[in-house]
């Protein structure tokens, strides 16, 4: 028997069924430890307490469940935005009646200040105007006459008296002409005369009258001046 047992592991050698015995004998030792160390695992999960925390805060959000708002709070809650919106559409209501009542005034205003610029147009062209009236009477006057030349020049002239009265009472003002120096302010010079009699520049003629309201001038006085050379050449 012996001598058969080491033949035969001579032929096991020699066809390599020792190696895959020795594989095979790894393999059940490997799944063995793989078995135990799964058991181990299993164990130590089912072992497995959470801490006393952690159950508080489990136990706590299953007992809360989703948040219940009291009905009496919510009742007030409905009854301060209730009074809120009541207290705004007051404000708004007020807020709508100042803006009448200011619109209202300043239309008031425009027209009573229209109505004053008005007024004050009015008075101011009837005190122009009602000095010139007699004068436009005395003109009509003057037309309807049938007096000789001399009595006409001499309507005319005190026509003219009473025009200028009634321009003074306006504190319209006739500006200096003959005698006085030429002032390109308020003379305008429309020619020259000559002279050796006169000094250079002083106003010999009026053409047309000039006026002025108080130191305003109105419109300037056309006038011809004296041109001495000898003055001017001296």
């Amino acid at each position: 028997m012996a001598k058969r047992e080491k033949s035969w592991d001579r032929v096991a050698r020699w066809a390599g069924m020792d190696k895959f015995d020795k594989n095979k004998d790894k393999e059940e030792k490997m799944s063995t430890a793989n078995e135990a160390t799964m058991q181990e695992e299993a164990r130590e999960e089912s072992s497995y307490e959470p801490s006393a925390a952690a159950r508080t805060v489990q136990q706590a959000g299953e007992e809360s469940g989703p948040e219940v708002v009291p009905e009496g709070a919510a009742y007030q809650a409905a009854s301060e935005m209730a009074q809120e919106l009541k207290q705004l559409r007051a404000e708004k209501e007020q807020l709508i009646d100042r803006l009448a009542r200011l619109q209202a005034e300043f239309d008031n205003a425009r027209k009573r200040e229209q109505k004053e610029r008005a007024d004050s147009r009015e008075y101011t062209i009837g005190t122009t105007v009602e000095p010139f009236l007699g004068v436009m009477d005395n003109f009509q006057l003057a037309l309807k006459s049938e007096g000789t030349a001399q009595q006409l020049r001499a309507g005319v002239e005190l026509i003219l008296k009473q025009m200028e009265d009634a321009l003074r009472g306006l504190n319209v003002q006739p500006v200096e002409t003959v005698g006085a120096q030429f002032d390109p302010r308020v003379h305008e010079a429309l020619g020259s005369i000559e002279t050796s009699e006169f000094p250079d520049h002083q106003v010999l003629e009026e053409i047309r009258r000039g006026y002025k309201i108080r130191e305003k001038l109105l419109r300037p006085a056309l006038v011809r001046i004296a041109s001495n050379t000898a003055q001017v050449s001296a």
